[in-house]
């Protein structure tokens, strides 16, 4: 199995309004997300490649403009946008384009990931 990966990243604040109002990730706050797309194939297309990686520029306009520098809870209409999320949402939107798409991690801190792998 061939396989590669491309890196995306954004920032824009979120709030899990539904968890108890001491837990910190109630309150409004913000990160630094880190999309890593992963895309497999057993075989490679007649330039040698998995994907060409520019195929995955409308994933970078996508996130550019819907998601970089906006609420997540707007932009997604609801109140539990965590990682996890985030991951199966940019998963199905990738998987719809190319569907050589495998998984979906994303970074909210430089030590926590969430993934998505059907």
């Amino acid at each position: 199995m061939f396989r590669i990966t491309k890196e995306f990243h954004f920032s824009a604040s979120h709030q899990l309004s539904h968890l108890p109002l001491e837990h910190q990730c109630a309150r409004l706050h913000g990160h630094n997300y880190i999309v890593v797309v992963e895309l497999s194939s057993q075989t490679l297309n007649e330039d040698g490649f998995v994907r060409d990686y520019h195929d995955l520029k409308p994933l970078k306009d996508y996130i550019d403009e819907r998601f970089d520098h906006r609420h997540l809870n707007e932009v997604l209409g609801h109140d539990k946008v965590t990682s996890e999320y985030l991951a199966k949402h940019f998963f199905d939107w990738c998987r719809e384009r190319l569907p050589e798409t495998s998984a979906v991690r994303v970074s909210e801190t430089p030590k926590t990931w969430a993934e998505y792998r059907p």
